[in-house]
């Protein structure tokens, strides 16, 4: 729960300070009277949209090990750790990248790859993930993890989420504005905004919120086929990838916070079908045999 809250926490704060100090300098207010100051507003919109996300990405490394406990292996201290540092080297040669930082983490089958940069990521895995599996199943999922980096999804999912929060806060004042309008149409207005302004850019930032996240969703759950495609290529076969997913089919998926469930292995999803962030695995797999014939 302290995950959680940790990453909602710091997008609100940088969404709402953002707000604040742009509305007063003048930025990002569309009332000028009964006209609508367009640029000004996509300028605010895409300052309070983009913010958030890349900063989200700049200190995705530090927050990730904070919130899963997870230590990075620089000296290894035992076998399994040895061969961890040892494969993920070999897949991001293959894969053309940089060395990432590996750690492990105490809990359930899980592993994720995040960081800004393909050449300074991190990539980790769980200890129930490396009880769980045999090493070629364990390969496999740290190819998956190597091609999200590779694939440089960490920061096209930023972009991502970066256009959609510029949408959301552009659309959602367009129309608390019009509403606004009708609301006071028959009022001596003399510049400024009505309540129904601020009431309406708050339902609407929900709602547009909801839609907005369906897109991220798809996308996310799109990557996700990609980076099994990613690992069957790193591996030259698809078939311990569809054994791993086989085998997290069997066993309950390991919590992450929510700022890195997209970026793990095996996700829950999230309000049904549309806000899952992964496919089903049944999916998966089909598609791997698909690569394989």
């Amino acid at each position: 729960m302290k995950r959680i809250v940790l990453f909602i926490v710091t997008n609100l704060a940088v969404m709402l300070v953002l707000t604040l100090v742009l509305s007063l300098l003048g930025v990002g207010n569309p009332a000028r009277g009964s006209t609508l100051n367009l640029g000004s507003l996509m300028v605010f919109s895409l300052v309070v949209g983009f913010t958030g996300s890349i900063i989200s990405l700049l200190i995705s490394k530090p927050m990730a090990k904070w919130s899963t406990g997870a230590r990075v292996i620089d000296n290894p201290s035992s076998s399994t750790e040895l061969w961890l540092v040892n494969t993920v080297r070999a897949l991001s040669e293959r894969a053309g990248i940089g060395m990432p930082d590996v750690a492990v983490y105490d809990g359930e089958p899980n592993a994720f790859a995040t960081g800004a940069f393909k050449n300074s990521a991190l990539v980790a895995v769980s200890t129930g993930l490396l009880q769980s599996m045999n090493r070629d199943e364990v390969e496999a999922v740290l190819g998956h993890e190597i091609a999200h980096v590779a694939n440089g999804d960490m920061v096209t999912l930023t972009l991502i989420q970066g256009v959609v929060n510029t949408f959301v806060v552009f659309m959602a004042r367009v129309v608390g504005f019009f509403v606004d309008n009708m609301l006071l149409k028959n009022s001596n207005r003399e510049g400024g905004r009505g309540i129904g302004y601020f009431v309406t850019v708050m339902v609407c930032e929900v709602l547009f919120g909801l839609l907005a996240s369906i897109i991220v969703a798809w996308f996310s759950r799109q990557r996700e086929f990609r980076a099994d495609a990613g690992s069957a290529k790193l591996l030259g076969s698809p078939t311990p990838m569809m054994h791993a997913l086989a085998r997290l089919g069997g066993v309950a998926p390991g919590a992450l916070p929510q700022s890195m469930q997209a970026l793990g292995i095996n996700g829950k999803g999230g309000w049904g079908a549309l806000f899952a962030t992964h496919p089903p695995l049944e999916e998966r797999i089909a598609a791997l045999r698909g690569v394989q014939s």
